[in-house]
């Protein structure tokens, strides 16, 4: 892939690099990177690095430090070179930026300041594992990173649980098993994919239920970048009566909430909705 020099307009140009293989950029981003004013990376190492993988030469252009920690101090500069009509090209370290990375705030205050705004798309974590999970892709809700505590965690997942669609989160490689155990226990044992390193060398797939995939990584946690994808909540009917059988039979052996996470987990049905049940029948018995 050859660069070449094209005249831009004065704007914000929000470019898309690449999430492993450095060849996945597009052609029109490298153009951009090559003809912008000003260069704004989250991380300024990684945008020279990929600059010189593709022969593309700084010169004497601005390099700016633009992310979470320093946007509101950043921000003021950038503005000051699109008042003066300059092109103004952000990437954020890997993948599509405002996807769960930096340009949020500076793609707000340039649109309501009239600049124009446009983007070079490209590669993007998000459907990259979607199209490798072998789940449904015709309705999809990216619900970003969960929280690290439990109690916050399992909130979250129960907030998108009912959303009729595959769901797609980012998750730490340190919280991958726990995080999908509470999944299982919240919106029952679905199908799901772990994507890991994605278009890297050790890229790696792993499909199963839930639970599966929750005692394999806590018995060999992974490393690296992962996306994970849990199937939608399922269509079929279950009889209230059989659910009403199996947590009777659950209580005499379990407390409440370990017979509500059996039960839902064997059932696939949302946990709070088991445990509502679970605790009419025990005052029922008492």
């Amino acid at each position: 892939m050859n660069a070449k020099t094209v005249k831009l307009d004065g704007g914000l140009y929000f470019v898309a690099t690449p999430i492993g293989t450095a060849r996945d950029i597009t052609l029109r981003a490298l153009d951009i990177l090559a003809s912008a004013d000003v260069l704004a990376a989250e991380d300024t190492r990684s945008m020279r690095r990929l600059m010189d993988i593709h022969g593309i030469a700084l010169g004497e252009r601005p390099l700016l430090s633009y992310h979470d920690h320093n946007g509101a101090r950043a921000r003021p500069k950038l503005m000051q070179y699109l008042a003066e009509g300059r092109s103004v090209a952000y990437a954020s370290e890997a993948g599509t930026p405002l996807i769960a990375d930096p340009g949020y705030d500076l793609s707000k205050q340039a649109s309501e300041e009239g600049y124009l705004v446009t983007s070079a798309p490209g590669p993007t974590a998000i459907a990259t594992a979607l199209t490798l999970a072998g789940l449904p892709t015709d309705k999809f809700l990216f619900a970003g990173f969960l929280p690290s505590t439990k109690a916050a965690r399992i909130s979250a997942i129960e907030a998108v649980r009912e959303v009729p669609a595959t769901l797609v989160f980012y998750e730490s490689p340190k919280r991958v098993a726990s995080m999908l155990q509470d999944c299982a226990t919240v919106l029952g044992d679905r199908p799901a994919a772990v994507c890991r390193e994605l278009t890297k060398k050790f890229e790696e797939i792993r499909r199963g239920k839930l639970s599966e995939l929750a005692a394999s990584f806590k018995e060999r946690p992974p490393k690296g970048e992962i996306v994970v994808v849990v199937d939608r909540a399922g269509q079929s009917v279950v009889n209230t009566s059989d659910i009403k059988a199996d947590l009777r039979e659950a209580l005499g052996k379990m407390s409440v909430r370990d017979a509500s996470d059996a039960v839902a987990g064997a059932h696939g049905l949302p946990r709070r909705k088991v445990y509502q049940m679970a605790l009419a029948l025990d005052r029922d018995d008492d």
